[in-house]
C-alpha cells in the first residue's frame, strides 16, 4: 500500500509532529549511534524540558478547541522515550512505544565517528553523502526501508486515533528525514536528499494533512527545524547547567 496516499476518511488526525531526541553523548562527539540505545545526555536532557514546554505552549495551551486531543508515539530507544515523556508528562498522557520509528540502523557505522568513516572508507563515505548507495555495502538499512516502515507506523496511528487529535511522533534525526521524504513523495524523481536534511537535537517538524484530487489525503510540511526560542542562542549546546 502507499501510504503517502489514503482517503482523507481513513485519519483522524489534525496534525503531524515529528519530534527528534536530544543530546546524546554520541551526538556531541559526532557519532553514528543508529540503532544502538544510547541516552540523553546532561544537556540533551536539559533540550528535551525546553522544547517539552515549548511544544505544550504552542500546540496545546493555544489551542482554542478544548475537545483537541494528543496522541503520543515514540522510538522505543531511550533517547527518543525521555524526549516525549518531557512533553507527554506535562499535559498528562500516556507515551506508546513503537519501534517502527526507531532510527535507521546504521550496521557496521554504529559507534564510528564521521571523521572515521571518512577516513575508513572515503568512496562509500562520498558516496553515502551524495544520496548514491555507499553506506549499503556496510549493512546500514536502506533509506526507503525506515521511510516505509515508519510511514506505515504513522498511518496506523492515524487511522486509529480520536477524532479531532494532533499526533506527536518522537523519534531521530535520519528516521525523520526519511520518514518526511516518503510522505512528501520525494522519492519520485526527485533529489531526496535536497528536501531536508536532518534536524537540530530537541527540534520538530509539523505536517498538516490537506484534501488533493480525488479526495486523496496529501501531507504538507508546515514547519521544519522549530526549536523553543531559547535554541537560537549559542547556550543551546552548552547551557550553563
Amino acid at each position: 500500500m502507499d501510504f503517502r496516499a489514503e482517503f482523507v476518511s481513513d485519519f483522524n488526525v489534525r496534525s503531524l509532529t515529528l519530534v527528534r531526541h536530544g543530546r546524546t553523548a554520541y551526538n556531541a562527539a559526532g557519532r553514528i549511534q543508529g540503532s544502538t540505545d544510547i541516552p540523553l545526555d546532561e544537556v540533551g536532557d536539559w533540550q528535551v524540558h525546553q522544547s517539552g514546554k515549548a511544544l505544550k505552549r504552542l500546540y496545546v495551551d493555544s489551542v482554542q478547541d478544548k475537545n483537541r486531543r494528543q496522541l503520543i508515539v515514540s522510538s522505543d530507544l531511550g533517547r527518543a522515550m525521555a524526549t516525549a515523556h518531557a512533553f507527554a508528562d506535562l499535559i498528562g498522557e500516556d507515551v506508546h512505544p513503537d519501534p517502527r520509528v526507531r532510527e535507521r540502523d546504521y550496521g557496521d557505522w554504529e559507534g564510528e565517528s564521521i571523521a572515521e568513516i571518512a577516513n575508513k572508507y572515503p568512496e562509500d563515505f562520498t558516496s553515502w553523502v551524495r544520496g548514491e548507495g555507499g553506506e549499503l555495502k556496510h549493512n546500514v538499512e536502506p533509506d526507503d526501508h525506515v521511510g516505509q516502515r515508519s510511514v506505515q507506523a504513522i498511518a496506523e496511528w492515524a487511522r486509529n486515533a480520536d477524532k479531532n487529535t494532533d499526533l506527536y511522533i518522537f523519534s531521530h534525526g535520519a528516521c525523520i528525514a526519511d520518514t518526511i521524504r516518503t510522505l512528501l513523495n520525494a522519492d519520485s524523481g526527485n533529489d531526496s536528499n535536497s528536501v531536508v536534511s536532518s534536524m537540530t537535537n530537541a527540534h520538530w517538524a509539523r505536517l498538516t494533512p490537506i484534501c488533493g484530487p480525488n479526495k486523496l489525503m496529501r501531507w504538507m510540511l508546515s514547519d521544519y527545524n522549530h526549536g523553543p526560542a531559547i535554541a537560537d542562542i549559542p547556550e543551546w549546546e552548552n547551557p550553563a547547567l
